[in-house]
Order: structure tokens, then C-alpha cells, then sequence
């Protein structure tokens, strides 16, 4: 569907958004119901968010039980709501294959929800039809992952399968390898029903839930409108709303490519308007809407599972992801600021800002948020409920605003999109969570583990930038939840082994595992934005990666100096850590962008790089040299801007 989005500009052609989300985004191609199948699998989805709410919140069921009949919804649905190819689709159609596919996939989580105590007791004894059951329990969970989210991660999935089955275990007939994978991956906890979809049916999906309902409150479009009002007239003003509302947006958002659209139908046809090259349009919403995968309170769903997998409380996690975020988009936004000034580009006119009084007068669509944050961080109330408390809130805001008012008809309909929105999320953690259970059963994680030690020698710097390595290609393509359940699994083990703190050693996989959204060749946010901007999509896609610098920065801050993420430190070393790094962060920025307070020649950009290096790293000594170099280059900045001026 063709539609201009609100505050686009009137000679911007319309954009075919859904058309971008399609091409970029898996989870938004999607199989086409109309009249009464569309009711159908309306209610299918809106009662399968009934049946999470209330499995998270008051069922005591048996863990195998639980866990097996949801896998045994998403595998459904995944199979009635995702086609098996992109492109045009028809309408009310669903071919034999995929029929056949559900009954299999499904009934083989229901056989064994049916049995699970009686498969708990059984051990490693399986009967072939046991086997069989299990196989089709994996293969239809692949090809659900595979619709809804993209084919890499499965890639990456059946590697380490056949690695398994061919070479990494010991038994010596197929058939006894066969069965001691299908145990560990469908029967066991370390496969399907391991950490990540247990965190994702507990913890994950109710705040899927609390986005689609927070999402019908119009909060989206007051986030922007008042990143207009705040920073849209300044120099560069589109760029900066990008940078603010694409923070904003992350804290309840978990998709960057779904922020890249979003955002970008608004604010990359501004920046254009306003003299920004579209290349550097699509990059600064882009950089911008994968920070927000970093942005608590949500980070992308990842922020449950780092809190499972390290065993501290998830209010610990967000308050401790808050600095390294803020430090990420003000490098984001000191380098949109720079080309802005190197570009000589303005803000919004006054008639093109929002007035700022009027907008100030919805902040009440900001209590669901404010609320949750509350109800994690400082009461004793559990995730669950907070979030469910957070749902009920969001409702109520909504009666407040007549553009947006929350109906029965809506409240249902916001159900049905929480629905679809956990398909591909806990379609991912199910993959994710045979990979790491493939590694972990074949001893590849120690190996790993102990080549990168003996590469690194004692120097952690060494193994970071292996590391880092290692997450940003098998981050490639791969959406944010299951993506950090394969670094923490791969990754996080080898930082910690080199002394590097738990906390730290995963926000460091995190990180590098998140910029695989911006850094080619499998870049689908700077692509999406391409897309929108008209612009070149590598090029693109290496502006991005330049503008997000902070994001290739700022791990290696908190995991050489763990005060940035409150970690053994005092307010006096977190303050003085902030100081050096703001600066640090700025003269990289500077220095890529070949501009401070005029353009820099060749050696200002070195000394500035160099500069901005050493304050980043943490010490006296080079925090000292730093503060030097980084001056020397502002006093030349200064002599040279006289020289000109006179």
C-alpha cells in the first residue's frame, strides 16, 4: 500500500514502506488472509497472547509442558502466518506442503507435551518412532525460523549439525549419533528448550506484547514530533531527530530494520530536504535505529537473556547498559553535527518545527514506560507482572488521546500483533538454541575458547579484537535475540577466560553482535534506509559503519575499564571515565569525518584519531597523552580558523 506518512514533506513521493519492510525485513512478508480465514487467524494470534499471559503469570506447569506446547503454537502459526517464499502472494492460499509441515512440526511438540513425564524418565532410551517424532520436531522448527526471520541463522544452524553428526561426536554408528542429537536438541534441555526459549516464554513475550499495545497509543509519532521540537532546529536538525527519536524508539522497539523504516519515512526525506547526501541520510537513521538495540529498558529482547545466562537480576542489566548507550548515540550525533557544520546545512524552519507546549501536554503517553522501569528496578515485583501492569496502563493513557484510543476492537487487535510478533522472535531463540547446544555437546566451544587464549597470549586487547571478529561474522544476518545467544555461548566464554568481568564479556559480544546490521555485506537496517533515501546501499552501508563508530568503541571502553558499567568503581572514576570518553569518542569522530571547526588536513586527522584513541583507552598515562594530542589539534583548528578569518 502507497501512503505518505505524516510530516512527510509534500514534494517527497509517496514511499512503498511495506515494499522496503518486505525486502529487508523477514517477519514483515507475511501470507495474505482476507474475510473470515483473516478473523480466524486474527483470533489464533490474539488467543495465543492470552494463552503467554496467562501461562507467564499464573500457570504452574511442568517446565517440559510449558515450554513444549509453545513451541508447538509458534511452530503453527509461524507456517500460517509466514509463506515459504517472498514475493506476490495469494490471497486465502496455503499450499499442501506447508498443511502438511504444520501438522508434523506441531504435533511433534504436542506428542511429546502429551508425554513429558513419561520422556523425563525414559533418559537416553528412545524407540525409532521416538527418534523420527523428534527429527520433524527439528527440521519444522528450522523451517519456521527460516520464514519468519531469514536464512543465515539456519545456515549457521545445520553447520553445526552435520559438523555434529559427521565429525564432532564420538559414537561410532550414524545411527547412535543421530539419536544422541536428537536427545540433546528436541528431548533435552540444551537444545530447542533451552535457555532462550525458556527466557522468551517467560520474560520476552509479555513485553512483545506491551510494544504492540504501547505502539496503538501514537507514542512513535510523539517521539519524533518532539525530537522536532527539541533538536529540529538546530544545524543538521532532520539528522539529530533521527538520532533522539531513534533512542527513544529503542527503548520499546526491537527490530532495527523496523526503526529504520519507521523513523526514516519522516526523517531521511528531511535530512535530504534540508542538503544531507542521501548515502549520509539513510546512514544516520540507520547507525541511529541499531543503536536502539542497545537502549534499555528492551535492548532488543537481549537484556532477559544476559540476565539469565550471567544470573543477576534483569534491573542490574539495564541500569548498567545505560552509559555505553548514551555514549553511542552521542557519537552518532557529534558526527551527524560535524557534517551538518562541514556541509554548512541549517535546521527546520520555525513553520516546519512542532510546537513544543502542545506536545508537552502528551507526555502523559511516557507513564506505561515509566511505570515499567519503575516496577523492575525499584519494587519486588517480577518481570511478568510488571509488564502486564504496563499493558494495563497503556490502555488507559490511550483513553486520554482521541487519535489513539485503545477500543475492545483494538485491545484485540493489539493481542493479535503481539502474537505475530513472537513468531519470529522465539522461532530464533529455538535455532539459536540448538546452536549453542551443538557446540556445547561436540567440545567446539573449548576449542574456540582455547585457540583464541593461545592466539591472544596474555593480551586482552588481542582477544577482544578477535573476538570481536568472531561476533561481527556470526552476528551476520542474524536478529538480535538469537544473535546474543550465540556470542554468549562462543564468544563470552573467551573474554572471561582472559579475566575479562562476566558482565562486561557479554555486553561485549552484544555489541559487536548487533553491528552486523550495519556492517557489510549483510547490513539490512543501512539497506532498508538506502531503499528509502533512493541511495547507493554500500556506500551507504560504509557510511553507517563510520557514523557508528561508537558502537566499535565503546565495548572495548567497559571491557578495558568496567566502570562504565558500574562495575568495581567509584562516582569520582565513572565521571572521569565519561569525561575521556565523550572526548575520545568526539576526536575519532572529528577525524573521520575530516572536520572539527574547519576541514582537517591529513596529520590533524591522525594526531585527532590517535588522540581520541588513547582517551578511550583507560590509564592516566594515556588519558594524559591524549588530553595533549586532542588539544594540540583544537589549537591548530583555532590558528588555522584566524589565519582564514584574517
Amino acid at each position: 500500500m502507497l501512503f505518505r506518512k505524516k510530516n512527510q514533506p509534500e514534494n517527497q513521493a509517496p514511499m512503498d514502506l511495506e515494499a522496503v519492510m518486505q525486502k529487508f525485513d523477514r517477519e514483515s512478508n507475511i501470507r495474505l488472509w482476507e474475510g473470515w480465514q483473516k478473523v480466524v487467524v486474527t483470533c489464533i494470534l490474539a488467543i495465543f497472547s492470552l494463552f503467554c499471559i496467562y501461562v507467564t503469570l499464573f500457570a504452574t506447569w511442568l517446565e517440559e509442558l510449558r515450554l513444549t506446547t509453545f513451541v508447538a503454537f509458534i511452530v503453527c502459526l509461524a507456517y500460517i502466518v509466514y509463506p515459504a517464499r517472498k514475493g506476490k502472494q495469494r490471497v486465502n492460499f496455503m499450499p499442501w506442503y506447508d498443511v502438511l509441515l504444520l501438522i508434523c512440526g506441531t504435533g511433534a511438540f504436542l506428542y511429546f507435551a502429551a508425554n513429558a513425564e513419561t520422556i523425563i524418565q525414559q533418559g537416553s532410551r528412545f524407540a525409532w518412532y521416538q527418534i523420527v517424532i523428534g527429527i520433524l520436531g527439528i527440521i519444522s522448527t528450522a523451517e519456521a525460523c527460516r520464514r519468519s526471520v531469514g536464512i543465515p541463522i539456519v545456515i549457521v544452524a545445520g553447520c553445526f549439525v552435520l559438523y555434529a553428526l559427521i565429525w564432532g561426536l564420538s559414537n561410532p554408528t550414524l545411527w547412535g549419533r543421530l539419536n544422541y542429537i536428537v536427545h540433546y536438541l528436541f528431548y533435552g534441555k540444551e537444545g530447542i528448550l533451552s535457555t532462550p526459549i525458556n527466557v522468551c516464554s517467560k520474560f520476552i513475550v509479555v513485553f512483545i506484547i506491551f510494544g504492540a499495545f504501547l505502539e496503538r497509543t501514537g507514542i512513535a509519532d510523539f517521539f519524533i514530533n518532539i525530537s522536532n521540537a527539541v533538536v529540529g532546529g538546530f544545524s543538521g536538525g532532520p539528522a539529530k531527530v533521527a538520532v533522539v527519536a531513534s533512542a527513544f524508539e529503542g527503548m520499546v522497539s526491537g527490530s532495527s530494520v523496523a526503526n529504520t523504516v519507521g523513523s526514516g519515512s519522516v526523517t531521511i526525506p528531511l535530512m535530504k530536504k534540508t542538503g544531507y547526501k542521501p548515502e549520509f541520510a539513510a546512514a544516520a537513521e540507520a547507525s541511529a535505529s541499531t543503536g536502539g538495540q542497545i537502549m534499555p529498558p528492551i535492548m532488543g529482547a537481549a537484556a532477559f537473556l544476559m540476565a539469565d545466562y550471567i544470573g543477576v537480576p534483569y534491573s542490574n542489566i539495564v541500569v548498567r547498559a545505560i552509559l555505553p548507550a548514551v555514549l553511542y548515540f552521542a557519537g552518532v550525533f557529534i558526527t551527524v553535527h560535524l557534517e551538518a557544520k562541514k556541509e554548512g546545512l541549517r535546521g527546520l524552519t520555525k513553520e516546519e518545527l512542532p510546537k513544543l507546549l502542545p506536545l508537552l501536554k502528551k507526555v502523559y503517553l511516557l507513564i506505561p514506560l515509566i511505570l515499567l522501569i519503575y516496577l523492575v528496578s525499584i519494587t519486588q515485583r517480577s518481570i511478568q507482572y510488571a509488564a502486564a501492569i504496563a499493558i494495563v496502563a497503556a490502555i488507559v493513557v490511550s483513553f486520554f488521546n482521541k487519535e489513539n484510543r485503545i477500543t475492545p476492537k483494538r485491545i484485540w487487535e493489539a493481542l493479535a500483533a503481539g502474537g505475530q510478533g513472537m513468531i519470529a522472535v522465539a522461532a530464533a531463540c529455538g535455532v539459536a538454541g540448538m546452536i549453542a547446544g551443538t557446540i556445547t555437546m561436540t567440545g567446539l566451544a573449548n576449542m574456540m575458547i582455547n585457540g583464541i587464549v593461545a592466539l591472544a597470549g596474555n593480551q586482552v586487547i588481542v582477544a577482544l579484537f578477535l573476538t570481536m571478529l568472531c561476533c561481527i561474522v556470526l552476528g551476520m544476518g542474524v536478529p538480535t535475540t538469537a544473535n546474543y545467544c550465540i556470542m554468549a555461548a562462543t564468544c563470552a566464554p573467551i573474554l572471561v577466560r582472559m579475566g575479562v568481568p562476566a558482565v562486561a564479556a557479554h555486553f561485549f559480544v552484544f555489541y559487536f553482535g548487533i553491528v552486523a546490521d550495519l556492517t557489510p555485506p549483510v547490513a539490512l537496517a543501512a539497506y532498508a534506509g538506502a531503499a528509502i533515501a533512493q541511495a547507493n546501499p554500500m556506500r551507504t552501508a560504509v557510511t553507517a559503519t563510520k557514523l557508528a563508530i561508537g558502537a566499535f568503541i565503546v565495548p572495548y571502553v567497559f571491557a578495558l575499564n568496567p566502570a562504565l558499567l558500574f562495575i568495581d568503581t567509584t562516582a569520582a572514576e565513572v565521571v572521569v571515565i565519561i569525561i575521556t570518553s565523550l572526548i575520545g569518542i568526539f576526536s575519532v569522530s572529528a577525524s573521520l569525518e575530516g572536520y572539527l571547526l574547519r576541514n582537517m588536513p591529513w596529520y590533524q586527522r591522525i594526531i585527532s584519531l590517535a588522540g581520541g584513541l588513547l582517551l578511550i583507552y583507560p590509564g592516566l598515562v594515556t588519558d594524559t597523552i591524549g588530553i595533549a594530542l586532542v588539544a594540540v589539534v583544537v589549537a591548530l583548528q583555532l590558528l588555522t580558523r584566524k589565519k582564514a578569518i584574517a
